[in-house]
């Protein structure tokens, strides 16, 4: 009876979207030091034109840099701050991830932990930037 409770339980995360639950956030080691992963490690990042606000990212723009989605409370793993994460809802109801008050996002392009492909990249009037453990957008690259 307890295999078949676990079956379930796996079976249930495995058809969830990525990030949909028990969105973690955490820190991992990279070339531009310390950034903020998700709990799989794969790169987060915010874009300049959302500011502190909520998403202006929709359509095109959410296909290249889908959203970071929770479907409860984050929660903070390693040294990211658990009082910095949020969520805010995005059209059509679901929450996505903020940390100090930014939307999270992935990059559609990468499939590995780790991967950094598109820092500090204009696109959908912005620019596409990884974040510190502190919140701050790191600005080189």
């Amino acid at each position: 009876m307890l295999a078949r409770a676990v079956l379930v339980a796996v079976l249930a995360l495995a058809l969830l979207p990525a990030g949909a639950m028990a969105a973690q956030v955490g820190t991992a080691d990279s070339r531009y030091g310390t950034i903020l992963v998700d709990g799989r490690g794969h790169t987060l990042y915010a874009v300049t034109k959302d500011g502190r606000g909520p998403s202006r990212c929709y359509g095109s723009c959410a296909k290249a840099w889908p959203p970071f989605y929770a479907s409860g409370a984050p929660t903070a793993i390693g040294g990211a701050g658990g009082s910095y994460l949020g969520t805010t809802r995005r059209r059509g109801g679901r929450r996505q991830v903020t940390y100090r008050g930014r939307p999270l996002y992935f990059y559609v392009g990468e499939h590995a932990a780790g991967q950094i492909l598109c820092q500090n990249v204009f696109e959908f009037g912005g620019y596409w930037r990884i974040l510190r453990a502190n919140g701050a957008l790191i600005t080189s690259g």
